[in-house]
């Protein structure tokens, strides 16, 4: 039998006792001994703050709970944070404060990170201290860690993924069920993927914080959630998908960041987008996220799992707890380098190919006037269907690649011709 290493034990303190915060707390409790075992480093948790310490909280032997978050942050019993309350006030405050105590620092907190990130990574590259997030993006899945170390030599091109599981779910039922969206977010919101209000998930708010810090990581530029052109699936109907997969695609709501060769600058944003039903991307279901990263020398990486759930969220935290437990009895960090001012690339000047579909009256004429509006904007259609007969009739069109500013002028011209009726959603397509 192995010899049992020394023990260095490392006391945590963690802010927030919800679903993650009491997955994250009983995980440790769970694996204390195999992680002595692994690492030398033994793990106890010896503060937990709570809004109301009245309310029953199952807590380790010798844990206390505290309600007070800067009593936890300056306690001499804690070494190291762990925040999982969530919001930005008052987290931010916290967490500044901890780094500056050279306390290391794990979080979730995706929206923290996509507004104040820059801030927070300076200080604690000032305070020598580690911050760590790998369950900020992504829930379980490993993709900070290795954006920031197996592949910080890689030239990386574009990140593009499914970041977002509550419209992934939503989606998969409206493709494999033919259900509308409002019936298939009803769905959602009983199982629990969805929020009361869902707004921050189905707006693609949610998925911006995301993208936001994976393009800050992979490309070492400073994104913030307000710099992601962000556009929600509530335009979607059955018949986009129905007719996005005669064309041989798959609606997904993407979030990408991908280096533009010809400007060098970046394009970070979110939309629903038709997706190669060859593409791997277009075979994940329900509320999983995958994550695709292709870089010059490595090709495509794909990352896949669960992206949420309190479990899977706290898996990710417990990692990255090791990892700063480990530097902080080493005496050392993880640095995040640093971060220049992002060159971003307006949607306007993005190009793609693009799905468009019209409603239109039955008379004559209606094609000739459509298609003039293309040619007038320089557009090119390379397919097109008409779904629908008379005058439930509806145009579906696949352009050749375009520029989005020529493709928002069409569509603004499309709403003043008399003869369609309505503008459906504009769905780009990815390439590969």
């Amino acid at each position: 039998m192995s010899p049992q290493p020394s023990a260095h034990v490392v006391r945590l303190g963690v802010l927030g006792h919800g679903v993650v915060g009491s997955a994250f707390v009983s995980l440790v409790t769970q694996q204390a001994d195999d992680i002595l075992a692994r690492s030398g480093v033994r793990l106890e948790v010896t503060k937990v703050c709570v809004r109301d310490t009245n309310k029953k909280h199952v807590l380790p032997k010798g844990a206390t709970l505290v309600s007070d978050p800067q009593e936890l942050v300056k306690s001499s019993d804690v070494d190291l944070v762990v925040e999982l309350m969530g919001g930005i006030d008052p987290a931010s405050e916290l967490i500044f404060a901890a780094l500056k105590n050279h306390k290391p620092v794990v979080t979730a907190n995706k929206a923290l990170l996509a507004r104040h990130g820059a801030e927070l990574f300076s200080a604690a590259d000032l305070s020598g201290t580690d911050l760590l997030f790998e369950a900020a993006v992504c829930g379980g899945i490993p993709l900070i860690r290795p954006l920031r170390e197996s592949l910080r030599g890689e030239p990386i091109t574009r990140i593009m993924g499914i970041v977002n599981g509550t419209t992934n779910f939503i989606l998969t039922k409206m493709s494999e069920l033919g259900a509308d969206y409002q019936d298939a977010l009803a769905q959602a919101q009983q199982l629990g993927f969805a929020e009361a209000d869902p707004t921050a998930d189905v707006q693609g708010h949610d998925a911006a914080a995301k993208i936001a810090i994976i393009a800050s990581i992979a490309f070492g530029s400073t994104v913030r959630a307000a710099d992601v052109y962000s556009e929600g699936i509530t335009k979607i109907t059955a018949a986009d998908i129905t007719i996005a997969r005669k064309f041989g695609y798959a609606v997904k709501l993407l979030g990408v960041a991908e280096l533009d060769t010809a400007s060098s600058k970046l394009s970070v944003r979110v939309h629903p987008a038709l997706v190669p039903l060859t593409n791997p991307l277009a075979a994940v279901r329900e509320s999983f996220n995958a994550v695709v990263v292709d870089g010059r020398a490595s090709g495509s990486l794909m990352f896949y799992g669960r992206g949420a759930g309190g479990e899977p969220t706290a898996s990710a935290v417990l990692g990255d707890v090791i990892d700063a437990a480990i530097n902080l009895h080493k005496g050392t960090h993880a640095p995040l380098g640093t971060f220049a001012d992002a060159k971003l690339l307006p949607i306007s000047e993005i190009h793609c190919e693009y799905m468009i579909g019209l409603e239109v009256a039955d008379k004559p004429g209606v094609l000739h006037a459509v298609t003039g509006v293309f040619a007038r904007n320089s557009v090119s259609i390379r397919a097109a269907e008409q779904d629908g007969i008379g005058s439930d009739a509806r145009l579906v069109f696949l352009t050749h690649d375009a520029k989005e500013a020529s493709v928002q002028s069409c569509l603004a011209e499309f709403k003043s011709l008399d003869v369609v009726k309505h503008v459906g959603a504009l769905l780009r397509v990815v390439a590969g």
